[in-house]
Order: structure tokens, then C-alpha cells, then sequence
């Protein structure tokens, strides 16, 4: 089997960064990472959450230690122009359905900021076209160094829905191409949740386990989006929730 990394390795990100993400907590607050097998994230593994908006990837660089790469749509990874046009009419338009004069107003402010942010997440950038080969061999690399790649598979077409109704399965090449290299590839389904600020992170699966029960990519997908919808829907009281963050602050200071 390939080997790869599973020491405690950390996020490497510049001081900058962090200094920008410490003034970043006034807008996102921590969430409550709710661990359903009572264990937080292990190295090289695949993270799948739904987007929220700007609130989980944030959510997740700001407040999860584990060292972590995201797919990112490759126009918020190549520079201020490319991302500019994407946020106005992707983003906030198309997405986020604000009117196109508002979003591109709005976005020569917001764009210069993000466009500072996104240079130091180090995104993995991904493409609808032959390109994505090497979106997954970074990916590949990546979990081979121990980090976890967090993906976003939801079908945002009609906006960012409470209730999710489709996984776009190309995200499944990855475990795919890992498996080729003897790599078997533990994946977390994880819901973030909004309105009450929880992380709700579901027991992983094995890749091998998935295709074992099921025949096709279609149906390991299904299977999955169906995990998040259920994890979305799980009930959490505020206290419960309150303790929990703060276990989760104790232990992300260990």
C-alpha cells in the first residue's frame, strides 16, 4: 500500500494570513464541530460539506486545525480580473441571485478583499474540462503529504438550498484515482448548519466499503447526498452546543 503521511502535521499558512483570519473571527464564528464517532478529522482523508454560502469554507480554514487543501472553481485562483467577473456574475448573481448592477457595485470592494484571502488559502483549482486531471493529481499529492481535501459537491444551480438536492459525482475520481495507488480513501460527510453555527460531521467511510455496496458513481452519490440531508436535519440543543465548542476550543488548543 502507498504510505502516506499520518503525523500530526499543521496548516502551513503564512503569518499574514493568519493575522487576516484573527480579524476574520468577528464575522465567522466558531461552530460547534459535532463528531458523530467522537473523533475529529483524521490526516489524508475527503472532506464533502455543503457550501452555505461563504459560512463552511471559512468556517472550516478558520476553525478546524486539521491541515487542509479545498477545491476551489479555478476563476477564484486566478487573479483579480478572472474573480471579479466570477463573483458579480456567478457568485452573487447567479447564485446568491442579488441583481447583477448590485453584485458588481458591491464586488469593487469585495473582490480586491477576497482575492487577498484566497491567496492564502491555497486552493486546489478545479475546471469542467481536461484540466481536471490536474485538479485530481494535486489532490492526490495532497493526501499523500496528510492533508484533508475538502470538496463541495452540491448542485448550487438554483442557489444554496437548506436541503440539498443533488452531488455533481466528479468528486468521486479522486477516491477513484487513489485507490489506483493503493490508496483507500476515508470520507467524511459533513453538514454545516447556519442557523445555530454546528458542524455536524458524520462517522467516515471507506472508499472500498462504498464500492463494495454500491455499483455506481451515481449511487455512491445519492448515498452520500443523502447523508448530508440527514445530517442537516439532526437535532442539537443550544447547550449541547454550547459545551461542545468549547470542547472543541480546548482541544484545537492541545
Amino acid at each position: 500500500m502507498t504510505k502516506i503521511k499520518k503525523e500530526n502535521i499543521k496548516k502551513k499558512r503564512k503569518l499574514w494570513f493568519k493575522i487576516l483570519k484573527g480579524i476574520m473571527k468577528v464575522r465567522y464564528k466558531r461552530p460547534a464541530f459535532v463528531y458523530l464517532d467522537g473523533k475529529p478529522f483524521q490526516n489524508s482523508c475527503l472532506i464533502l460539506s455543503n457550501h452555505e454560502g461563504t459560512d463552511a469554507p471559512m468556517s472550516l480554514e478558520i476553525y478546524n486545525p486539521a491541515p487542509t487543501r479545498m477545491w476551489g472553481a479555478h476563476e477564484m485562483n486566478s487573479g483579480l480580473k478572472k474573480m471579479y467577473s466570477y463573483q458579480t456574475k456567478v457568485y452573487y448573481h447567479e447564485k446568491k441571485h442579488w441583481k447583477l448592477g448590485s453584485a458588481r457595485i458591491f464586488c469593487l470592494l469585495a473582490s480586491p478583499l477576497t482575492n487577498l484571502f484566497y491567496k492564502g488559502f491555497n486552493l486546489i483549482s478545479t475546471y469542467q474540462d481536461a484540466r481536471l486531471k490536474k485538479t485530481i493529481q494535486e489532490s492526490v499529492d495532497a493526501i499523500k503529504e496528510g492533508h484533508c481535501v475538502v470538496i463541495y459537491p452540491e448542485d448550487s444551480t438554483k442557489g444554496y438550498l437548506e436541503k440539498l438536492e443533488a452531488f455533481h459525482p466528479g468528486y468521486l475520481l479522486l477516491a477513484e484515482q487513489c485507490a489506483k495507488q493503493n490508496i483507500d480513501l476515508p470520507i467524511y460527510v459533513t453538514y454545516y448548519r447556519k442557523r445555530d453555527k454546528a458542524f455536524i460531521v458524520d462517522k467516515p467511510i471507506l472508499f472500498s466499503a462504498l464500492k463494495e455496496k454500491y455499483q455506481t458513481r451515481e449511487a455512491i452519490s445519492k448515498y452520500l447526498l443523502d447523508r448530508c440531508n440527514i445530517l442537516g436535519q439532526m437535532p442539537f440543543d443550544e447547550c449541547f452546543l454550547r459545551q461542545t465548542r468549547k470542547e472543541n476550543k480546548l482541544q484545537h488548543k492541545k
